[in-house]
């Protein structure tokens, strides 16, 4: 008969039911049936090996081992044929490997009135109880430690080697003895280090002392424990004396041992400096190459040396000085002997000089002093100073001067130094004193022809010389005034002004002096009158005998646009404003082999800043930047062309206006070019930011410009605006006759009838006033008998070009009166001068009167006498002088 289930449920459950088994504890295994009631079950285990008979609900394992490692299931038996179903199994494992106890300590020095927290653990395991251990001495065995709980955590106040033991279960399976943990407690007394004698800089072969003390150490027999490490030695001992060496250099610090596990906090460091003076250096005497055995030999070492410093070297009359000796580096317990002249074993005592302080005297008497220092016990001396020597002054008085007597003097300049002695009829031996490593000879006079550094720390390299032009655009008949300055300006300077020429082969300007200038100008500015073209200009400063100059000024141009010289630049296409990437092309025109564009700002990665032949007449300017620069061409002839402002703008619009100035009288067209695309609405003109046009002409045009047309344009179209560019008007030049109308020519002829009548009648009224001159004439103003005849300072102008313009400006109505004058001997043929006459109550002082050498035809004389000139004039016959 098959036997059948009943509806109980088995369990088996593990006592103690721990995680983790060892080797050697004791487990029990029970077998439970839920709801058995008052029945009296029989059981059945797996593994088999459990069941023996009479079966059990439950199986104590007295010593476990790896053997009973596995699965228990069980069910229970109600009668021979009725049974539970198996329990779930539950798996017993049982490690091989007895548990190891770990200690740790959160700290291992108990702080003064502190203590220190001890945890002992058994790693993957639990129920365990912990007893504790602990060793009062290396030597000692461990101890229980029986008035604490046998918890994983205790809190400790005494020193000692501690360990910990688990154990659980019953009877009781015990782990391995822990880790041993050693901790130390602070007793409350502090520790102190002294160092004997208490010197901050101690000195190779000194001897000293280092000493550890217990503050409240009572009667407490202490050992002592020291860092360095080398100084404890066994027994250790409460102080060290030491003979210093470099090895001996470092920190120092020591404790207090009270017991093997008692001991004080270590103490302050106490750092110890042992020097070695000068050089570290180990003298051996006799210096033998070679020693015998026997033989007697000296080791030294240097010792420091005392320094000697005063407060000042010379003793003024009735007064003193203070000398100072001291040992460097700074450091105590010095005693200092002071010793005059060469005699080392006779001190200086209270009769020779005044004791200050240590270290300190005062000294009335000239000679040499040095000094000594000694302390410690045994005696450590040092070395002897250096002497100084003190000089005791005279009352007379040393005056120094220096010719020329300028306040800044500069490298290369000569000099002279002279040393005067005030009511000295003594012969007087000199001596110099500098700030400079170089010392004068000793001698009264000092003559340096060549300033340098090695003469003086205050001396300055060569100033450069700066130059300024106005104007730096010419208008016709304008004046350029050079002016020249000194950086760090300073006295007695002589100018030098220079005209800069072209020079192809080393691509550089050879320079010329401007007339006046050879032996330099006293003046810091320099006129040129009258010039037309393109100029490069530069100066430098010279003074002294031989002279010393500065170095150049940086070259200055003044620019031209007038185009009517012999060589040109043109512009391709004609106009100021150019796009960004248009080609531009520049031709230089004259007669000249070779030729080259400049730019101001330069800019030498042009290809048109190299030097070309007369052959290629253009180079092309290709610019992908806003660019704002002026150009000019030079000659290898030497000459420079009209400039030319060109722009190249990174817009949408541009203005198209001449690039070259503008004839009075001509036609001239502006317009406004777009970037892309065409002008279809109106187009706004600007003259100096005044609206001249607004209409679809698209084109500003002026049939005859005038001088009034001259200024800044700009144009607008559909809310663009281009950049401003300056037209400029120049003056006419004289128009042919046959474009005159019959009337004109008719006032012409009678103007030129009426001005020769008049001048006639003058030259006829003044001839008796003045003598022939050879075929010259002069034209000046009349002056009155009150004026001065001192006219040197009258400026001689000298136009060096035709004459048309004389006359031409004459024509504009001057109402000044003026007097031809015969010239005199001195003036050069064929030449007249003009000057405004004078009235009566003129100045004497005509140095600002102009004289203006004409030197060209007078075709235009006439020609401007036409226009209805008020002016009165009279002619004189010049004096032969």
């Amino acid at each position: 008969m098959a036997p059948s289930s009943v509806s109980n449920k088995a369990v088996v459950t593990l006592q103690p039911n721990w995680p983790q088994i060892y080797r050697g504890e004791t487990i029990t295994v029970r077998c439970e049936i839920e709801g058995g009631g008052d029945t009296t079950w029989t059981y059945e285990w797996k593994p088999a090996n459990s069941n023996i008979p009479p079966t059990h609900s439950e199986h104590m394992i007295s010593s476990v081992t790896e053997s009973h490692s596995g699965d228990y299931k069980c069910k229970g038996w109600k009668d021979s044929y009725s049974s539970t179903e198996w329990s779930d199994a539950i798996r017993l494992t049982v490690s091989s490997t007895k548990p190891q106890s770990t200690l740790t300590a959160d700290k291992t020095i108990i702080p003064v009135g502190g203590s220190v927290t001890l945890t002992c653990s058994v790693d993957g395991s639990a129920g365990w109880k912990y007893n504790w251990f602990r060793q009062t001495s290396p030597s000692s065995g461990d101890q229980p430690i029986t008035n604490v709980n046998s918890d994983r955590v205790i809190s400790v106040d005494q020193g000692g080697i501690y360990s910990c033991r688990g154990g659980r279960g019953n009877p009781v399976f015990s782990t391995e003895d822990s880790n041993k943990v050693t901790i130390e407690k602070t007793v409350p007394n502090k520790a102190t280090v002294i160092l004997q004698p208490n010197w901050l800089q101690i000195y190779s072969g000194e001897t000293i002392t280092v000493r550890c003390e217990i503050l409240g150490g009572g009667d407490t027999t202490w050992t002592y424990e020291w860092k360095p490490d080398n100084l404890n030695t066994n027994p250790t001992r409460s102080e060290h004396r030491l003979s210093s060496y470099n090895s001996h250099s470092g920190d120092y610090k020591c404790k207090g041992r009270k017991d093997s596990y008692s001991s004080t906090e270590w103490s302050d460091a106490i750092r110890l400096t042992v020097s070695f003076p000068n050089k570290a250096t180990v003298i051996l005497q006799p210096n033998w190459p070679q020693i015998y055995w026997g033989e007697t030999i000296t080791v030294r070492s240097y010792k420091p040396k005392a320094k000697l410093s005063a407060d000042n070297t010379d003793i003024p009359a009735g007064g003193s000085v203070t000398l100072t000796c001291s040992v460097n580096p700074s450091s105590s317990g010095w005693k200092y002997y002071f010793y005059r002249d060469d005699r080392p074993s006779e001190l200086l005592t209270t009769q020779d000089v005044v004791f200050q302080s240590t270290g300190q005297i005062s000294v009335s008497q000239g000679g040499n002093y040095w000094c000594t220092g000694e302390r410690g016990n045994p005696v450590y001396y040092t070395k002897y100073s250096d002497s100084v020597r003190i000089n005791r002054i005279a009352s007379n008085k040393a005056v120094v001067t220096l010719r020329p007597n300028w306040p800044e003097i500069y490298r290369g300049e000569a000099i002279m130094l002279r040393c005067e002695i005030h009511d000295g009829d003594t012969e007087w031996e000199y001596e110099w004193e500098t700030t400079s490593s170089y010392k004068p000879p000793k001698q009264n006079e000092y003559m340096i022809s060549e300033a340098s550094n090695v003469h003086s720390g205050d001396y300055s390299y060569a100033p450069a010389a700066v130059l300024t032009v106005s104007p730096l655009w010419l208008s016709p008949g304008d004046s350029v005034t050079l002016s020249c300055e000194v950086e760090h300006p300073s006295a007695g300077w002589r100018f030098y002004w220079y005209k800069t020429v072209p020079k192809p082969s080393h691509n550089s300007y050879s320079e010329e002096l401007l007339p006046g200038s050879t032996n330099g100008t006293e003046q810091d500015s320099y006129i040129i009158n009258g010039p037309t073209h393109t100029a490069r200009y530069l100066c430098r400063a010279g003074r002294g005998d031989p002279v010393y100059y500065t170095h150049d000024s940086k070259p200055q141009f003044v620019w031209s646009g007038d185009v009517g010289s012999a060589v040109t630049l043109t512009v391709s296409p004609d106009r100021v404003q150019h796009f960004m990437y248009d080609s531009v092309s520049l031709s230089c025109e004259g007669n000249s082999t070779q030729w080259r564009v400049r730019m101001f700002p330069e800019d030498r990665s042009s290809s048109c800043f190299y030097w070309r032949s007369m052959t290629e007449s253009t180079c092309n300017i290709y610019s992908s930047q806003q660019i704002d620069a002026v150009y000019w061409c030079e000659f290898a002839s030497g000459e420079f062309s009209n400039a030319v402002n060109i722009t190249i703008q990174n817009a949408d619009i541009i203005l198209v206006s001449p690039v070259h100035p503008v004839t009075e009288g001509d036609s001239v067209s502006l317009g406004c070019k777009l970037k892309t695309g065409q002008l279809l609405s109106k187009v706004f003109f600007y003259q100096n930011e005044k609206l001249i046009q607004n209409d679809t002409r698209r084109e500003l045009n002026i049939s005859a410009v005038s001088k009034s047309d001259e200024g800044f344009y700009k144009c607008k179209y559909s809310g663009k605006e281009s950049a401003q560019s300056w037209m400029s008007v120049k003056a006419a030049s004289r128009p042919e006759s046959s474009s005159f109308p019959l009337p004109l020519m008719v006032g012409l002829v009678c103007g030129i009838v009426l001005i020769v009548l008049i001048v006639l009648i003058v030259l006829l009224l003044l001839l008796c006033r003045y003598r022939r001159s050879k075929d010259s004439h002069s034209i000046r103003p009349i002056q009155s008998e009150s004026i001065s005849q001192d006219s040197s300072a009258i400026q001689m102008i000298n136009l060096n070009e035709s004459q048309d313009h004389v006359y031409s400006s004459l024509l504009h109505g001057d109402t000044s009166l003026y007097e031809s004058i015969k010239g005199s001997e001195h003036t050069e043929n064929d030449s007249h001068f003009i000057r405004p006459i004078k009235p009566e109550s003129s100045s004497r002082d005509s140095a600002a009167n102009h004289m203006i050498n004409l030197n060209e035809s007078q075709d235009h004389v006439y020609s401007s006498l036409l226009h209805g000139d008020t002016s009165l004039y009279e002619s004189i016959k010049g004096s032969e002088h």
